[in-house]
């Protein structure tokens, strides 16, 4: 797990949705998460199908945020639980273990290192700087990274805020990939915008 790892907006309008998306994965995505904190039941089933239909033509991996039945439904290739969802222990039972699991940590290393320890794929740190959709109550400190490398053998994301420009830093400290949503969702150009992000991996 390696490079941009593009999350959704919540965008009402499906056929947008997946215009975007599409650019964005063609200017190299890694992994895609769907998460749309609004949506109806139908309108969240709608949109995971229609992007696990691209992101199977185009190979690139869908992770469902929060709901576990949902991904179990489409058969998506994993889920992501943050603090206030089902457990990492949880869902892992749930799924197997071949799928993806990944979990949101804050800026608390004792979350990733319970999540690795009971099957956690990978770990989430941030929000690093303010961010245009989520809130965080407390900045994540760069410092973190350089310590979980030092503990934990999983891939590390960083969210947050992120711009190719102050996700370079945590790059270079070992982040493994970088989670966007307004950096390349709001441009009007979403596939130069995810290649600025996947060109720091090269």
């Amino acid at each position: 797990m390696r490079g941009l790892y593009l999350v959704t907006p919540d965008w009402n309008d499906t056929e947008k949705l997946i215009a975007a998306t599409e650019q964005a994965i063609q200017g190299g995505v890694t992994l895609l998460q769907y998460r749309h904190k609004t949506a109806s039941e139908a309108l969240r089933l709608e949109q995971a199908s229609a992007l696990l239909a691209l992101c199977r033509r185009l190979q690139v991996p869908l992770i469902i945020n929060d709901h576990l039945d949902l991904c179990e439904r489409i058969d998506a290739d994993g889920i992501h639980v943050g603090g206030t969802d089902a457990s990492v222990a949880e869902v892992r039972a749930s799924i197997g273990k071949e799928k993806i699991v990944g979990a949101s940590c804050y800026g608390d290393l004792q979350l990733a290192r319970d999540a690795a320890s009971v099957g956690a794929s990978y770990v989430a740190f941030g929000g690093f700087y303010p961010s245009l959709v989520k809130k965080y109550e407390v900045a994540t400190s760069a410092s973190i990274i350089t310590q979980a490398l030092s503990e934990l053998s999983l891939p590390l994301c960083v969210i947050g805020g992120m711009t190719p420009q102050n996700a370079r830093p945590l790059i270079e400290l070992g982040a493994h990939s970088v989670a966007a949503i307004s950096s390349v969702y709001a441009t009007s150009d979403h596939r130069s915008a995810a290649a600025e992000f996947a060109s720091m991996f090269r």
